[in-house]
């Protein structure tokens, strides 16, 4: 298996890791039984939520392109240097990103978000060319 297809698989602890820091941050807020309801007429969430939420959301723009990214390596036979660095940074990036959305260190989490970027522009380069 490549090296991208193995991030890809792991990938989904990664995307579960997102949901459940997300998801416990909801539970933690409304409670249980809100959070079991249908969710009509939602307050505005505490800055922990609000957090979660704003992660997920932005760890779920950038997997598709990932997920895109790496079967196109994986069924072109074009894995090399680049697509793996690039596979490499953009997963490891994404796990430093969730705890650093957390963290008030000033552009930190945008620096991350920066660096996942240029792994995944690595990888496009390494397939698309």
């Amino acid at each position: 298996m490549s090296v991208e297809l193995n991030l890809l698989v792991w990938s989904a602890v990664l995307a579960l890791a997102y949901v459940l820091v997300q998801s416990t941050a909801y539970r933690l807020d409304y409670g249980l039984w809100y959070a079991g309801s249908q969710r009509d007429n939602e307050r505005v969430p505490n800055k922990w939520t609000a957090r979660g939420n704003r992660a997920l959301r932005n760890f779920l723009e950038t997997y598709g392109v990932f997920i895109a990214l790496a079967v196109a390596t994986e069924l072109s036979g074009r894995s090399d240097a680049l697509t793996q660095w690039g596979a490499q940074i953009w997963f490891w990036a994404r796990w430093a990103y969730l705890p650093a959305y957390f963290i008030d260190v000033p552009l930190m989490r945008s620096g991350i978000w920066f660096i996942s970027l240029i792994g995944l522009i690595l990888l496009f380069a390494g397939v698309a060319f």
